[in-house]
């Protein structure tokens, strides 16, 4: 019981991580109706660059996670403007694919600027384990999961009640009828690019600082897809319901049923699962169907 519990809590806050990387999938779907393949290059430029101010500028972490997030932000807004904004109004396949091309782009960039091997953050969260009853944790998981939850209730509160987030929300419900309203598209287009290399590099940052740092982390955003689309690509609520779900189920199967096979189930289990949920619910957990009158 006690392994079950320790594997359960590392899944919830290794989930809770994954939630507010899918976040970004959903609000670039939710305004574009495409899928950001980038997404994952964002977390890692993100968790580079704080680990740059942290370790080589000897930038205390609160403000070094702070100018992170302002430069994540300008990031996004520049890459929205320069290279995606060009493509509104083409196929939504060409902006898939000029997010794929993004993302070469930025890894090759990323492997100029900082290299191949694994850095480490310096020790930022206490080394010394919190035991809870039979579970023991590492500060960095509850930091994690702290963080995590105050930043998905900051953008639960801004997408209900801002005037912003309500503009995000109507153009992602009716993109025609939002423009009628005077709400600029190409304004909430950006927000939405600047908010997902947000969450980003803030998932980023965390997961560095739990596991390292170097180019694999990009494939979290891969790993990532598989959250959004359970949940639904339209559903904010459910990235968060999604990530929990699919960071049990990889704690699991990583704790009880690799060591049976020989290790690798824990890496594609999320893929099964989320085809296995498609037969049965095409739209995801939460995705909003679309009916077409022909």
């Amino acid at each position: 019981m006690t392994f079950f519990l320790q594997m359960l809590v590392t899944g919830i806050v290794i989930g809770s991580v994954y939630a507010l990387v899918a976040l970004g999938f959903v609000l670039i779907y939710k305004s574009s109706d495409a899928i950001n393949f980038a997404q994952g290059e964002f977390l890692l430029v993100g968790t580079y660059v704080c680990l740059t101010l942290v370790s080589s500028y000897h930038i205390p972490f609160i403000p070094a996670l702070i100018i992170t997030l302002i430069f994540s932000a300008v990031l996004g807004l520049v890459i929205e403007r320069i290279i995606l904004r060009p493509f509104i109004g083409e196929p939504v396949i060409s902006l898939i694919m000029a997010t794929i091309g993004l993302s070469s782009v930025l890894l090759g960039i990323i492997h100029i600027i900082w290299g191949h091997e694994t850095k480490v953050f310096p020790e930022i969260f206490s080394s010394q384990p919190v035991q809870l009853g039979s579970i023991i944790i590492a500060p960095v998981y509850l930091w994690s999961l702290a963080i995590v939850v105050v930043m998905l209730v900051i953008f639960s509160l801004f997408f209900k009640y801002s005037k912003l987030g309500i503009a995000m929300r109507a153009t992602a419900d009716d993109q025609q009828a939002a423009m009628s309203m005077g709400i600029s598209v190409k304004v909430i287009f950006a927000c939405a690019w600047a908010i997902a290399a947000v969450v980003s590099a803030v998932g980023g940052v965390l997961l560095g600082n739990i596991n390292g740092v170097n180019s694999s982390l990009a494939l979290i955003g891969l790993k990532v897809l598989p959250v959004a689309i359970l949940g639904g690509l339209d559903s904010i609520p459910g990235a968060i319901i999604g990530g929990i779900i699919i960071g049990v189920i990889e704690s699991m199967t990583g704790g009880y049923l690799d060591p049976l096979v020989g290790g690798g189930l824990k890496e594609v289990m999320p893929f099964i699962i989320l085809v296995f949920i498609l037969m049965f619910k095409p739209y995801g957990l939460f995705g909003k169907k679309e009916i077409e009158r022909v």
